[in-house]
């Protein structure tokens, strides 16, 4: 006979796992170990030796439906302090995460888990949290938590003698040094992501520049012609150190810049496909002309070297689809040198 009281299967929860890390965090790691049995695993590049399982926000709702999403939140981040669980987000989907138990070191993080709230429990009767020890060091399971984020290691290290000597000098006690040096890491690191993204971003222009390997590759993926772009970069680099400029974002200056003309050329004489010899009388067109104007290239000084460019491919007898891309070809090259 059912009772209405109790529709679900009940949740159980060991008493030595709660004492050990919390009856919250007992009665999540017990649910999600449940349904770890039942569901489909798989393997994940974070740690490969373990089984992990996806779940939904809205399927954690569902399995907690007496917690909040901010108290599974606060649960979750518990147990991932703790080591014993392992998130991994998905890229594509922020909404859904890998999870893993990590009970390998099981031992290890009860003995962990159990200190650090024995302290917490000494430093909250005595009314007082401690002093940083001036030969603090943070244990495996911060230093391992700290690694789930992608943050090295030699980089984790380096941080602690800054980080003791600043809450020695500030005189400041806390009950959980392990936790605020696990956020100071964290913060350090997505600054120094930050940094290194400036610093790439603000690279130097100079006569030997070139546009990256990936910016030339967005370009040919565009079906923007290599020789097309090859040909475009003396200009670029000309009209950017004439202005003085040294640093800039020059690689996304110069897809834009490639983009704009390569739509300006397509559109032209994109279609001028018959080889054909250079006339006696050959001109350059007038979109030609505008093209060689949005890479500041003076007009008089094309219209100079007209003469001298049907001459030479005249006596060179060779044919060619489209000669308003040659002469701009010619007319960049000679006005870069």
């Amino acid at each position: 006979m059912s009772s209405s009281l109790l529709p679900e299967r009940p949740l159980l929860i060991s008493p030595t796992l709660a004492t050990t890390i919390g009856l919250e965090e007992a009665l999540m790691l017990q649910a999600l170990s449940e349904i770890a049995g039942f569901r489909e695993t798989v393997k994940r590049p974070l740690n490969p030796d373990l089984e992990w399982i996806k779940l939904s926000d809205g399927e954690l709702g569902g399995i907690f439906p007496f917690w909040t999403p901010v108290d599974i939140k606060r649960v979750l981040d518990s147990l991932q302090m703790l080591g014993i669980l392992l998130i991994e987000p998905l890229r594509e989907d922020d909404r859904q995460n890998f999870f893993a138990i990590d009970d390998t070191t099981s031992s290890d993080v009860q003995d962990s888990a159990s200190s650090r709230r024995r302290k917490d429990r000494q430093t909250a009767d005595g009314g007082a949290a401690s002093l940083i020890p001036v030969n603090w060091q943070p244990d495996d399971n911060w230093i391992k938590i700290c690694k789930q984020h992608s943050i090295p290691e030699n980089f984790i290290c380096n941080l602690v003698p800054e980080f003791v000597n600043y809450w020695r000098d500030r005189g400041q006690a806390r009950f959980s040094w392990g936790n605020a040096f696990y956020k100071h890491a964290l913060k350090e690191w997505r600054n120094e992501q930050s940094r290194k993204g400036t610093f790439e971003l603000a690279s130097t222009m100079s006569g030997e520049w070139r546009p990256s390997e990936d910016a030339v590759g967005i370009l040919v993926n565009a079906e923007i012609n290599a020789s097309f772009i090859e040909d475009a970069i003396p200009e670029f680099v000309l009209y950017w150190r004439e202005r003085g400029a040294v640093h800039g974002a020059w690689n996304t200056k110069f897809i834009e810049h490639i983009r704009r003309q390569w739509a300006r050329f397509s559109a032209s004489f994109g279609r001028d496909d018959t080889p054909q010899l250079i006339a006696d009388e050959w001109k350059p067109s007038t979109e030609c002309y505008e093209i060689l104007q949005l890479a500041e290239i003076d007009e008089d000084y094309a219209r100079s070297r007209i003469p001298e460019f049907v001459m030479y491919w005249k006596d060179s007898q060779q044919v060619n689809s489209s000669w308003n891309t040659v002469f701009l070809r010619f007319i960049k090259q000679d006005w870069a040198r």
